[in-house]
């Protein structure tokens, strides 16, 4: 391995930070996007067993191009966001507070209405309970009220039988898990990534986003003027219709200061390239980081064991699970390898955190301008298929 450069001058008017030489074709690919304008502004750290090869940041932050991407600019990571909530759940089991084969119910009593009392904590982990999203009518504003957002869940009925499939857990994930967590804790999801996490890794990581630290965030774009029209595409009845179109959301209602003041422990995380790396890197480095352990090996070892693997009835797509993270396939991103030990997960539009065990590294991208699609975008993939192609 190289030693890490400064990168150069002449070709470094958006871009900046240091990356190893080994890498140079992942940060050409960022550069020439941010050349482009297909990219705006835009973090990408890659960790090669504890030490960051590759930590480069650049582009703007804002939508009018006058104020740049800095090394502390920070954006909504929408479902990235859910990979530091499994973070949450795992250290959770790994104390003895909870335990994945556990109903839901043991510890949040009320959820156990309209069927759900045999609901397991581990199949709302790798979203199998039956209870994706909200029963109509839901709007934005809703969410925003957590503690009715997630006594209606515990009312509603599950929309098929838990445990026999999977249907990604868009939105409310976060709340589903973070009410367990409140319940054992006695504190929010917002606060325990706070004070067990972010605060002892050093990361600027948070759920939901300070006031104080607005004027540094990205503000996202999102390409389409509304929500996509998923009822006229599939109809009311179907489940990506009633998980994501429950409700409509458009990419910039990030941007909301409701949005920024509440807590969607699968959505409206907030940081960067570096932040969720080293959050994630606990996975890959075996539970600690820095000499600050969070997890045990055995506990890593069972998050990334299959919990299921069948085509998403929301995502409509092929996914193999474990406690949460998508453990990669053939079919998981066109160009990259099939081979066990690596987790996965991403954001609406672009975001992403890849975690390779077997070689101790991980991969994230951060960035503020969004795609159309649920995972990835042609950015976030490109950069990626380079990066597996490097690293064999």
């Amino acid at each position: 391995m190289s030693t890490p450069s400064d990168v150069a001058q002449d070709r470094a008017q958006s871009l900046k930070g240091t990356f190893s030489d080994d890498f140079a074709a992942v940060t050409d690919e960022l550069q020439a996007q941010l050349d482009s304008g297909n990219e705006r502004g835009a973090s990408l750290v890659i960790n090669v067993d504890g030490e960051n090869v590759v930590d480069v940041w650049g582009g703007f932050a804002d939508t009018e191009c006058t104020r740049p991407w800095e090394s502390d600019t920070i954006a909504n990571v929408w479902s990235t966001t859910k990979t530091v909530t499994y973070l949450s759940m795992l250290m959770l089991a790994d104390r003895g507070l909870i335990d994945f084969d556990t109903p839901v119910a043991t510890y949040w009593p009320e959820f156990a209405q309209n069927g759900k009392e045999a609901i397991t904590v581990g199949q709302v982990m790798s979203h199998t309970s039956g209870v994706s999203g909200w029963d109509q009518p839901v709007t934005v504003e809703d969410l925003f009220d957590v503690d009715s957002a997630t006594a209606r869940l515990a009312t509603q009925a599950p929309w098929w039988e838990p445990g026999t499939a999977s249907g990604y857990h868009s939105i409310n994930q976060g709340h589903l898990l973070g009410e367990v967590l409140r319940r054992v804790t006695g504190i929010t999801l917002r606060d325990f990534v706070a004070q067990e996490i972010a605060g002892p890794l050093g990361a600027d990581f948070q759920i939901g986003a300070a006031e104080s630290d607005w004027d540094r965030i990205a503000p996202l774009t999102y390409p389409l003027d509304n929500a996509l029209d998923l009822v006229g595409l599939l109809g009311p009845d179907h489940l990506a219709t009633k998980t994501l179109a429950g409700p409509p959301l458009s990419g910039t209602d990030a941007n909301r200061p409701e949005w920024r003041r509440t807590i969607i422990g699968a959505a409206n995380g907030h940081g960067n390239a570096r932040s969720v790396n080293k959050v994630l890197s606990t996975i890959t480095l075996g539970g600690t980081v820095d000499g600050v352990r969070l997890l045990s090996e055995e506990m890593i070892n069972k998050a990334l064991t299959v919990q299921i693997d069948d085509v998403d009835q929301v995502l409509m797509t092929p996914v193999r699970r474990g406690l949460g993270y998508g453990l990669l396939t053939p079919e998981s991103a066109e160009g990259t390898p099939a081979r066990d030990g690596i987790a996965y997960w991403g954001g609406w539009g672009g975001s992403i955190i890849v975690m390779d065990t077997e070689r101790r590294t991980t991969f994230s991208y951060v960035m503020n301008k969004m795609g159309t699609v649920i995972f990835g975008n042609d950015r976030s993939l490109g950069y990626l298929k380079t990066f597996f192609e490097i690293t064999g």
